[in-house]
């Protein structure tokens, strides 16, 4: 089930799953307000896809340190807490952060069910001040600023994560 789940969530566009979340749920007697099925929407969609990166981390992990410490008596729950996790932690996070920046980016999808955001602010001034350079090139500079601090963090996190394992 969580297989198929992973493969329809990644194989589906976003504004797909916001219009169905929206429009195709209260024919089956679920009524979401906008904002909860914009959120549902984008949860359901990184999960499947940060679900992933964890899979990967945890298949590519060497079986030989999990020998290692079985070996020397280390309970599975100690070994995952204080061997694996840290490494998977430093091996996902460049990934992770790909997919919060995509996240963000695709944030202008919910606009389509009415969820203010910030492209949809972007239009509505634009269409006031019959001005749209300035509001652009506003809203795409916050974009990047966004963007750049998350990498910042990224940066502190994988420093902190090595400092850790080692």
């Amino acid at each position: 089930l969580l297989v198929v789940y992973i493969s329809l969530a990644r194989a589906t566009p976003l504004v797909t799953l916001v219009l169905f979340l929206f429009l195709s749920l209260p024919t089956m007697g679920i009524n979401l307000d906008k904002n909860v099925a914009a959120i549902v929407a984008l949860t359901l969609n990184t999960s499947a896809f940060n679900a992933e990166i964890w899979r990967n981390a945890f298949r590519t992990f060497p079986r030989e340190q999990r020998e290692a410490a079985e070996s020397v008596g280390m309970r599975r729950w100690t070994y995952f807490r204080y061997i694996m996790l840290p490494q998977m932690w430093i091996e996902s996070l460049p990934a992770l952060v790909n997919e919060m920046s995509f996240l963000i980016k695709g944030s202008p999808a919910i606009a389509v069910i009415g969820v203010v955001d910030l492209t949809r602010v972007t239009n509505r001034i634009s269409s006031v001040t019959y001005e749209p350079l300035s509001p652009i090139l506003a809203a795409g500079l916050l974009y990047v600023v966004i963007i750049g601090c998350l990498l910042k963090l990224q940066g502190i996190a994988e420093r902190k994560a090595r400092r850790l394992a080692r």
